[in-house]
C-alpha cells in the first residue's frame, strides 16, 4: 500500500530545482547566482507549504544566502576535533562566510531514518472502545463471538 503524499507536485518541484542547481554548477562553475536563485525558490516553496525538506538536502544549502554548498567549489570543507575527541566536519560557504558544524558519529542515526518514524510502521489506534477496557492478558468474551452476525443469519434463511 503506497503512501499519498500531501504535496507531491511541490516535493517533484522542489527536486526539480536542487537538480538543476547542481546541474548548473557541474556545467559552469562561475554560475553561482543561478543555482543560488534555484536554491532560494525550493526554499521558499518548502517554507510556504510547510513542507519537511530531507535532511541530506538541507544540509547542502546555506541557511543564511541560500546557496548550494559543494565541497571545492562554493564551500570549504574541514574536519575539526574537540577536546573530549569528538569529530564534525565544518562546512563554511564562500559566498556569505556562514558556517555549519555537521558531527561525524558513525553510530548516529536520524530520526527520519529509524523504523518507528515510518507511517507504515506505526500501530494505528483500535476502533472499538471494548477491546480498549479489557486488559491485555484475558481473552475476548467468547459468548459475543459465539452469536452469529446479521449478516450470517441472513444468509442462511
Amino acid at each position: 500500500m503506497a503512501v499519498q503524499l500531501k504535496d507531491k507536485e511541490a516535493y517533484q518541484r522542489m527536486n526539480y530545482l536542487y537538480q538543476a542547481a547542481h546541474c548548473v554548477l557541474s556545467e559552469n562553475p562561475n554560475n553561482v547566482e543561478l543555482a543560488r536563485f534555484y536554491c532560494f525558490t525550493q526554499r521558499t516553496i518548502a517554507r510556504r507549504l510547510v513542507l519537511r525538506q530531507d535532511p541530506s538536502v538541507k544540509r547542502t544549502l546555506c541557511k543564511k544566502c541560500s546557496s548550494l554548498l559543494i565541497p571545492g567549489v562554493t564551500a570549504t570543507t574541514r574536519q575539526r576535533r574537540k577536546k573530549n575527541k569528538t569529530r564534525f566536519t565544518v562546512m563554511r560557504c564562500l559566498s556569505c562566510g556562514q558556517s555549519k558544524s555537521l558531527l561525524n558519529n558513525p553510530d548516529y542515526c536520524l530520526w527520519v531514518d529509524r523504523p518507528e518514524a515510518q507511517l507504515e510502521q506505526q500501530k494505528q489506534p483500535d476502533q472499538g472502545s471494548s477491546t480498549k477496557n479489557q486488559p491485555k492478558d484475558t481473552e475476548p468474551d467468547k459468548s459475543q463471538s459465539s452469536k452469529p452476525s446479521a449478516a450470517q443469519s441472513s444468509a442462511s434463511t
